[in-house]
């Protein structure tokens, strides 16, 4: 039998979150984005070495905080630079949910001149959320023309 390189059911690109607090982590994604819960390896003092969530059809890895190896959450940071998109069928549901979950909303959900209904929130560990439905199929150009209507001031050099 051969190993595949790549695990059956696994995307090229997974990210892998580290949260101060991996353990609530996994119960806030289940809550706000049913998550399903693929696989937990405890590690010392009771922190997870290694996580596995599944939201849709995209994993997610998670592991704790381990200062003393040098890895830190967004919290710890003061902020993450990294903004994890989620599409899902009905984004004003999934971002109340998320919202009521714990998540601190930053931009509720609005339609946007690319097509889709957006909306931006912050998980209760510091992770960024994108989250969205997508509503109307648009050309580059149809994109542009909308995007001047909305936002007369991005077409100005």
């Amino acid at each position: 039998m051969t190993v595949k390189a790549i695990p059956e059911d696994m995307h090229s690109v997974t990210p892998h979150l580290v949260c101060d607090g991996a353990a609530d982590a996994i119960a806030f994604y289940k809550k706000a984005f049913n998550a399903v819960e693929g696989a937990r390896m405890p590690g010392p003092g009771g922190k997870i070495m290694h996580a596995q969530i599944k939201i849709g059809d995209s994993h997610i890895m998670l592991v704790d905080e381990f200062p003393d190896m040098g890895t830190f959450g967004p919290k710890h940071l003061k902020g993450s630079p990294v903004t994890l998109h989620l599409y899902v069928e009905d984004v004003d549901a999934v971002y109340k949910r998320a919202v009521d979950a714990g998540a601190t909303a930053r931009m509720p959900p609005a339609d946007m001149f690319w097509g889709d209904r957006y909306g931006v929130l912050v998980d209760p560990f510091g992770h960024n959320w994108s989250i969205a439905t997508h509503k109307r199929d648009l050309t580059p150009e149809q994109m542009q023309e909308e995007m001047q209507k909305t936002m007369p001031e991005c077409g100005k050099q």
